[in-house]
């Protein structure tokens, strides 16, 4: 192994490490079943809410609508994590797991927590089932859902925990053997990414386990709605930046070499990940600037918090955008802009996470509009919202873990892609269809129409669309959701297939090239984990202690409540 901890040899994956390749191959395929039902929900939603294709009922697109969010931004996303950050730490440390039994538990515990979610909310579309789940991904009071869906959140929590516990035991062990050498990069990412996952998940294991479920069991009456609100977007923002961790390790560590280059410096890399550990989950109050029960202080230093959150991500628009331009000019790319013709761009594995990084790039755009406090009274609860995040976590994660897919998969079966043109296709058809939709989304919800509603028109209303219609902003929502469902069949049908090849025979070389400036040229205080994992707890300590106090001292810690029957509404109403 090499001095920054890159492996040297070119050997694939799957010989050197064969129980932790069917690990990760596992991993991967529960994030691929996943996202198939998932986006088969997602194509559902498009049509029905422009009025194309309905085949559901208005009252079950809430159903469809929990499915869509919970499969694709829990299940899809963080299975295809826990797979990438095992194959890093494998790789990085170059060492197994320490018991596979332990980590097969951890994965099978996802699966459980999986199942037992999914089958409370798929419990929604049968009436003679006293069961149901349609609480949408935000899943706080005052919607309650069947005790099974919040058990199977909890086991499914349980189940990351126990793989972060997994990782942080190869460090231990790589660590008593190696003490005067630095972290290697991938492993780094993985750790601080587990760090503020721990910190980040404390929020809704409380909001889960102390109040939801017991409340659904009818263990207690009534819970603080504003309370429970408040503990999930503490977890709710930064959830978002651990889906797109494992996107930053692969745009960091392999995007530079399917450029024909070496990333442009590893202390600015680490640099980031602290950044994120930090500054992630004291944010999470911006999602509440319309909340009443919140004082205008607490959300303005929210809104603060939030900005600070722009550097990371320009950082690593600086690092990643020169470690491509490094591969380029090696290739004999010249020129200011010319160098771009000379990257890969037929290499699907290049092209879909370049284009992730570029789609990332106006998320972050639209992102700063939701943090700053006035602006964002304007697109709150609209379609703007859902035009966002379907740049971040629908674009910048999505596709960035299918595009690593084509560079993943041979290291994990030794079977090639089955084509290399249809995978192309795949990923240019995905931002090809998110560009429609998240445009149309954006412009949406800035004339005001609402998000979460299986109707978009209020009785009564017309928005004005400007210089466009509604009705070209409908066609382009439902064109571009149909576009994304393709690309969707485009890459399992692929995956499946490329699985049914011959074997290769050979040498491959999964080797990733160590930076161009490389750990030694950052202070060793970077490594420092258990300093910043401190001065992140005492941030999250002076961001939420005098909130969530001043919520329970309002409220009570179990109320008032707000009951989940509609009986109330005859009496309120005409």
């Amino acid at each position: 192994m090499s001095a920054d901890g890159e492996l040297a040899g070119e050997q694939l994956f799957l010989d050197r490490f064969p129980a932790e390749a069917r690990l990760v191959r596992a991993t991967l395929w529960s994030a691929f079943v996943a996202l198939g039902i998932g986006a088969l929900g997602g194509l559902i939603q498009a049509l029905h809410r422009t009025g194309y294709v309905r085949i559901i009922e208005s009252a079950d697109y809430y159903t469809v609508l929990t499915l869509h969010g919970v499969l694709l931004v829990i299940s899809f996303t963080i299975f295809f994590l826990v797979g990438v950050f095992t194959w890093a730490m494998t790789r990085s440390l170059d060492r197994p797991v320490v018991s596979e039994r332990f980590s097969w538990t951890w994965y099978l515990l996802m699966v459980a927590g999986t199942v037992m979610a999914g089958v409370a909310i798929l419990a929604g579309f049968v009436d003679s089932i006293p069961m149901s789940a349609d609480v949408l991904f935000t899943f706080y009071a005052p919607l309650q859902a069947h005790p099974l869906f919040y058990a199977g959140l909890a086991v499914f929590i349980i189940g990351t925990w126990m793989a972060g516990f997994d990782w942080f035991r190869m460090w231990w062990r790589w660590r008593s053997e190696t003490d005067d050498e630095r972290i290697p990069l991938q492993a780094f990412m993985v750790l601080t990414s587990m760090l503020m996952w721990y910190i980040a998940t404390l929020g809704v294991a409380i909001e889960v386990v102390v109040f939801l479920l017991p409340w659904s069991l009818g263990l207690i009456e009534q819970v603080n709605p504003l309370l429970t609100r408040t503990l999930f977007w503490f977890f709710g923002h930064p959830v978002v930046y651990f889906w797109l961790m494992p996107a930053y390790l692969l745009w960091y560590t392999v995007l530079p070499k399917l450029a024909g280059g070496r990333l442009f410096s590893d202390p600015l890399a680490r640099v980031v990940f602290v950044l994120f550990l930090l500054l992630s989950t004291p944010v999470g109050i911006h999602h509440q600037y319309v909340d009443p029960g919140i004082a205008e202080g607490f959300k303005f230093i929210a809104m603060t918090n939030t900005m600070f959150l722009l550097l990371p991500s320009l950082l690593t628009a600086f690092t990643v955008v020169a470690s491509i331009e490094h591969g380029a000019r090696q290739r004999g790319g010249e020129g200011y802009l010319s160098w771009l013709g000379e990257l890969p761009w037929r290499n699907p594995a290049f092209t879909g996470m370049a284009l992730a990084g570029l789609m990332f790039a106006a998320g972050g755009f639209s992102g700063m509009v939701n943090a700053g406090m006035n602006i964002n009274y304007l697109v709150h609860n609209t379609l703007w919202v859902p035009g966002h995040f379907h740049l971040t976590v629908g674009t910048a994660v999505a596709l960035t873990f299918m595009a690593a897919t084509y560079w993943l998969l041979p290291q994990l079966t030794r079977r090639r892609i089955y084509s290399r043109s249809i995978a192309l296709l795949q990923v240019v058809l995905w931002f090809v269809g998110m560009t429609l939709m998240s445009n149309a989304m954006h412009r949406g919800g800035l004339i005001g129409i609402p998000r979460r509603t299986a109707e978009p028109q209020y009785s009564g209303f017309a928005f004005d669309a400007g210089f466009s219609t509604v009705g070209e902003l409908r066609l382009q929502i439902a064109l571009g959701g149909t576009l994304l469902f393709v690309s969707t069949v485009l890459f399992l049908g692929n995956v499946i297939v490329s699985l049914l090849e011959r074997p290769m025979t050979g040498e491959f070389d999964d080797t990733l090239p160590p930076a161009l400036s490389g750990p030694d040229d950052g202070p060793e205080v970077l490594d420092n984990l258990a300093l910043w994992t401190a001065i992140a707890l005492v941030l999250v300590a002076l961001a939420y202690g005098l909130p969530l106090g001043a919520i329970v001292a309002d409220g009570g810690l179990f109320g008032p409540g707000i009951s989940p029957s509609p009986a109330w509404l005859p009496e309120v109403l005409p």
